[in-house]
């Protein structure tokens, strides 16, 4: 299991309309809607825990309720508790403009997933078999 992480999770749109963040764990590739998006539902424009590595949609609306204009972002947790920004889209096509980006960050994280040590930002661009190899090339 991943080390938890406070993370700020960003309200976006207006809120006084419709808005929500989910962490994701899983695309259906089938569906260009938001029903695409699995996952948890996390509190928007507040400090929420969530595993670190952890895809991270937020969604909002602003605008007219009759004409909307939709608003949503994908973020990644990273271990110190910041957000990586990864991709924003607008309009009616967000979904399906964000499901390719959020499909690859999961097989990204299967192949690599973090092993809940809180390892520095830098180092989690590597993978575990060249830090390893580094460290035999150094003799630790």
């Amino acid at each position: 299991m991943n080390a938890m992480v406070a993370i700020e999770v960003p309200l976006v749109g207006d809120p006084r309309h419709k808005n929500w963040a989910k962490v994701i764990d899983n695309v259906d590739e089938t569906k260009s809607s938001g029903w695409a998006f699995d996952g948890e539902f996390i509190a928007a424009g507040g400090i929420q825990d969530v595993p670190v590595g952890s895809i991270v949609m937020v969604y909002g609306e602003k605008g007219s309720r009759a004409n909307p204009q939709i608003e949503a972002s994908v973020f990644l947790a990273n271990g110190d508790g910041t957000l990586s920004h990864e991709q924003s889209a607008t309009g009616r096509a967000w979904a399906r403009t964000l499901r390719d980006r959020v499909s690859d960050l999961l097989i990204r994280n299967v192949e690599q997933p973090l092993s809940g040590v809180d390892w520095d930002v830098d180092l989690m661009r590597y993978r575990d078999d060249a830090i390893v190899e580094e460290f035999r090339r150094r003799k630790l």
